[in-house]
């Protein structure tokens, strides 16, 4: 997911196919709560809270309460559907799904929007550091804050 435009219906349409296709796999239940959640996050390309879930959700006519959202949402982050952005404590489509990855977030200050990017850090600045250090990195949380070039 970039800042840049795309067919976003086709966007949506992959990533629920996606998750359908891989908890098929797995023998695991991608319940109709599940896949709205999800069809919410890939609608929007910026980190949503659970509140803001849970609003969409009551909007759609479901009865939710704030454990349904936050289930719904650890079940997505658990089986790589979606990430959770730290900073904002808040929750974001995974943009490729079919890898195994430690992605950055680049979070615009202005319209909130997020792009989900995939920086080799073993072999940047802070890999490098970490290497000098004699530490292995396993994981890392990555993300910046700025202006996206829509708002620019």
């Amino acid at each position: 997911m970039s800042f840049q435009s795309h067919n976003h219906r086709q966007c949506i349409k992959r990533g629920v196919q996606h998750a359908t296709d891989q908890c098929e796999k797995a023998g695991l239940q991608l319940t109709p709560i599940r896949q709205r959640v999800l069809e919410l996050l890939l609608t929007e390309h910026r980190a949503l809270g659970a509140y803001d879930i849970l609003e969409k959700l009551s909007e759609d006519g479901w009865k939710s309460q704030p454990p349904v959202a936050y289930r719904a949402l650890d079940f997505l982050v658990q089986h790589g559907f979606a990430h959770k952005v730290e900073r904002l404590n808040a929750f974001i489509a995974c943009t490729t799904p079919e890898t195994n990855h430690n992605p950055a977030f680049l979070i615009c200050r202005i319209c909130e929007a997020v792009a989900e990017i995939h920086p080799q850090l073993s072999r940047g600045a802070l890999g490098r550091t970490a290497k000098d250090a004699g530490f292995v990195i396993e994981q890392a949380v990555v993300e910046a804050e700025g202006v996206c070039p829509n708002c620019r």
